[in-house]
């Protein structure tokens, strides 16, 4: 396994990146209402990004046919938006996207709440984005990758939710996927030794019953296999001398 060590000038790129990208998301999020399609979602997406005079790194990647993954109550993860398919009130949508800026990625994820939603359903998103805040506690030099597993395991797993096992998060710079891999629950080995340079893209994926998943016929979809909701919460985050930075969250 070879993790990059990002240089100065890789790490500015990088920021950017995800500068980007956090700007559409904003955009995106401000749209999820009642009566729209997960198609518009992923139309306003590809646009935005191109209107920045990027890439959507989403788009053909491995043959998947959008620019921004629309993910609906059970759907955890690569949701296929559809001109048919309509957000309804009480519902609850995973966007998942990410763009090229002159040949590095942003990745993010963010579920959001569709009108009035349900208390239950209000809960596993916040405990899914703190799972990644509690996460990146241990994303610090010295620290071993796997301390982020564990600690995204210690919060989540008193809540009684399952947590994905078939999928884990990632390191990217010129690739949208790069090692690391990493898992968002506990694992019997530490990990490499984390160190100032390395960008990882942590995003835990919340079953609110079992951990187990299943993938659709479209060979992309991935839901709940007990059909319960589920959430998702992603950042690209750069390990520095200190604390973590967290290049897709726009302040």
């Amino acid at each position: 396994m070879s993790v990059s060590i990002k240089s100065p000038a890789e790490i500015t790129l990088m920021r950017e990146s995800c500068r980007l990208i956090s700007e559409v998301f904003a955009e995106l999020e401000k749209m999820v209402e009642p009566g729209i399609t997960t198609k518009d979602i992923d139309r306003e997406g590809e646009r935005l990004i191109r209107e920045k005079g990027c890439i959507p790194n989403f788009l053909n990647y491995n043959g998947y046919p959008a620019s921004i993954c629309v993910s609906v109550n059970d759907e955890v993860v690569h949701g296929i938006p559809n001109k048919h398919r309509k957000l309804k009130e009480g519902d609850i949508v995973s966007l998942d996207g990410g763009l090229i800026y002159r040949g590095y990625h942003s990745d993010m994820a963010r579920t959001v709440p569709v009108g009035y939603i349900a208390s239950d359903a209000r809960k596993l998103i916040d405990v899914t984005k703190q799972a990644f805040f509690e996460g990146i506690k241990m994303a610090k030099p010295g620290n071993h990758l796997y301390d982020i597993s564990e600690a995204i395991d210690d919060y989540v797993t008193p809540f009684g939710y399952g947590i994905v096992k078939d999928l884990v998060g990632h390191g990217i710079g010129t690739r949208l996927h790069e090692d690391p891999q990493i898992p968002n629950f506990k694992q019997k080995k530490r990990g490499i030794r984390l160190e100032p340079g390395m960008t990882l893209a942590i995003e835990p994926m919340i079953n609110m019953g079992g951990w187990e998943v299943v993938w659709l016929d479209d060979d992309w979809t991935v839901v709940t296999q007990d059909g319960s909701l589920s959430a998702h919460y992603e950042n690209t985050i750069l390990i520095t001398e200190g604390d973590p930075e967290i290049l897709t969250l726009k302040m």
